[in-house]
């Protein structure tokens, strides 16, 4: 049936057109972003996810600047340690110069002040952004005495987010100089020159401190009770050269371990609480360390000691044992470094490895394959044309009815 009221044919074409034209809308879009999936509309869940690994590789890419920043840090720390290690080699060196009979000893002092005073440039200027890791405050524990250095974004099975961390523990073993005043540093560590002598740690009235006494051995002890006319307790632990007869009389010497013994006096317990107990009597009476009977022999540190023409061979060779010591911890410290800046090597590539894949990943879920896109859009455009065409010839139809009429 002809109508000139409906169309048809014409109205068939029309929604033909239409649906080419949303076609090549929609490809003509993807050729232009490059994105199959532009937007949550293409592709709710492709475009989700996209959208999450493009935020996470921005976290990548923080990542990387962070480890750049500590790669740097640690580069730093390792050249001040590695040069204070050569320095403290070259102290070794003068010291065991020193040991040569007839050498001037106060020349190779003023040598080794020099050096000494080398080692604290180093550690101060070895600084970056701020941060120094061979010489600062060493606190008593936490995350205060950790130097860390950021190494990754996580995003976990649950979707829980975390950023993970390197750390470097700045302590007695890694810190060259400690600024908190406690000298628990590498090389401010004190440490006893002679074999005659001991540090303990005194508790006086509450207060704790390390001190350098005179140690006794045990045939020494014997010898000075016998002279006293003085004796051993029952255990063999306390020995006196005064004989108690009340609190505070009591002269003599404590063990403290084998074959060591120190000075003491005997105190009476209740009032001396806060005192340091080394050893008890039978009765109420307790023995504590004799400060007023420090070593001749000083305690010294690798950055602060000093020699002279009257330094005796076992002082030197105390001082050369300590020096030694602190090249090993020095050594242990430079190698925990390189460790590091070698695992800061390896997980810049990991990182840079890693964003490259997620960009990958993104793009097989969302880019569009131009190729495919092109193929298409040729097609489409041959489409219009021809739906153009046949709108064309159904809307003249009804033309055609007028012939009939003539």
């Amino acid at each position: 049936m002809t109508s000139i009221l409906t169309n048809a044919a014409a109205m068939s074409a029309l929604q033909t057109l239409r649906s080419i034209n949303n076609n090549m809308d929609e490809t003509q879009a993807h050729v232009s972003t490059g994105l199959r999936v532009g937007s949550a509309s293409d592709n709710a869940a492709y475009w989700s996810i996209a959208t999450t690994m493009r935020s996470d590789n921005m976290a990548l890419s923080a990542v990387q600047d962070a480890l750049g920043l500590g790669a740097a840090k640690v580069d730093t720390a390792y050249a001040g340690m590695n040069s204070s290690i050569d320095v403290v080699k070259e102290i070794k060196k003068k010291l065991v110069t020193a040991t040569e009979d007839g050498v001037d000893k106060t020349k190779i002092n003023e040598e080794i002040k020099q050096l000494q005073g080398q080692l604290k440039s180093i550690s101060e200027a070895a600084s970056f952004s701020g941060e120094n890791w061979l010489e600062t405050d060493i606190a008593s524990g936490g995350p205060a005495n950790k130097a860390t250095v950021v190494a990754s974004f996580v995003r976990n099975d649950l979707g829980a987010v975390s950023v993970k961390k390197v750390d470097y523990t700045l302590d007695a073993n890694s810190v060259l100089f400690d600024k908190s005043g406690a000298d628990a540093g590498i090389l401010d560590q004190m440490n006893s020159l002679g074999s005659d002598s001991i540090v303990v740690n005194v508790n006086t009235g509450g207060t704790v401190a390390a001190v350098n006494v005179k140690k006794f051995t045990t045939a020494e002890v014997s010898t000075a009770v016998t002279g006293a006319t003085g004796g051993f307790d029952a255990g063999g632990n306390i020995a006196w050269t005064v004989a108690s007869d009340g609190a505070g009389a009591g002269r003599g010497f404590v063990k403290i371990a084998d074959d060591t013994w120190v000075a003491a006096e005997e105190q009476d317990k209740g009032a001396n609480d806060g005192q340091e107990t080394f050893a008890t009597d039978a009765g109420t009476n307790l023995w504590k360390i004799d400060v007023t009977s420090p070593s001749t022999t000083p305690t010294a540190s690798v950055s602060g000691f000093s020699i002279s023409n009257s330094t005796t061979g076992t002082e030197l060779d105390a001082l050369i044992q300590n020096v030694d010591n602190a090249l090993k911890s020095m050594t242990s410290a430079a190698s925990a470094l390189g460790s590091i800046s070698s695992r800061i090597g390896l997980q810049e590539e990991f990182v840079s490895q890693l964003s490259s894949a997620i960009d990958k990943g993104v793009g097989r879920l969302v880019d569009a394959d131009m190729n495919e896109e092109s193929t298409r859009l040729k097609a489409l455009q041959t489409q219009q044309q021809l739906a153009i065409q046949s709108l064309s010839i159904a809307n003249n139809a009804s033309q055609n009815v007028l012939s009939l009429f003539r």
